[in-house]
């Protein structure tokens, strides 16, 4: 009798708005019927767009997937800010943004592209001292962030329209979009926050090719219930 292939599946998921990267894998797992399952680089909750889950044997080639170059888009709101740089914490204001000229924004842009050093978000799920810097964050306790080499290598601005302004972004693996906002704010001297991102592609794995979450919740269980 031919010994039968080890389980293992890739799932391109595009992640609903206010899930957690951890839900949808749960969702998935529970789905499987299977604990093997894993996602291969978190979107904030406030966040949607292409999630990479792996299942089974599968799950050995996440940090491959986490180390692929990334692409985002969404929207930057100047002069005001907010704690975490998104819509999660409430917004202050900080300055008005009516005399930012393209061509004032493009330059603090072009500063913002390449090999650069960015300090991630206090509201970030990074580890200090083996503890996850936003649990910190929520105890009023700030922790030191310091910078780390990420690289920009696309950085459009696709809509200006202030206070707002849309982008689309291509950065390497640990590029936080929200501390663009903050330093883009900061070189402005307007401040800004993140308040829609959507991820569209990770390597060649594209958000057109990935399924809705509930969709394929119910295709898995209609599979799953084949096989009894």
């Amino acid at each position: 009798m031919q010994e039968q292939e080890p389980y293992g599946e890739v799932f391109l998921i595009d992640k609903p708005l206010e899930w957690t990267s951890f839900d949808v894998v749960k969702k998935v797992r529970n789905a499987l019927r299977i604990k093997k399952v894993g996602h291969a680089g978190t979107l904030d909750p406030l966040a949607t767009g292409l999630l990479i889950v792996c299942a089974g044997k599968k799950t050995k080639s996440i940090d491959t997937y986490m180390g692929q170059e990334k692409e985002y888009t969404g929207t930057f709101v100047l002069g005001k800010t907010t704690e975490s740089f998104d819509r999660e914490k409430e917004i202050i204001e900080v300055a008005d943004p009516s005399h930012i000229s393209k061509e004032m924004l493009l330059a603090a842009v072009a500063e913002l592209t390449g090999d650069i050093l960015q300090v991630p978000p206090m509201h970030s799920a990074i580890k200090v001292d083996g503890k996850r810097v936003y649990e910190s964050a929520r105890k009023g306790i700030e922790v030191k962030m310091e910078p780390r080499p990420v690289t920009v290598s696309e950085f459009e601005i696709t809509r200006f329209e202030l206070p707002e302004i849309d982008f689309k972004i291509v950065c390497s693996k640990g590029t936080y979009i929200r501390s663009l906002a903050r330093d883009l704010g900061e070189k402005l001297e307007v401040g800004a926050y993140m308040s829609a991102l959507k991820r569209t592609r990770i390597g060649e794995f594209k958000l057109e090719n990935a399924e809705e979450l509930g969709e394929l919740v119910e295709k898995i269980k209609a599979r799953m219930n084949e096989d009894l």
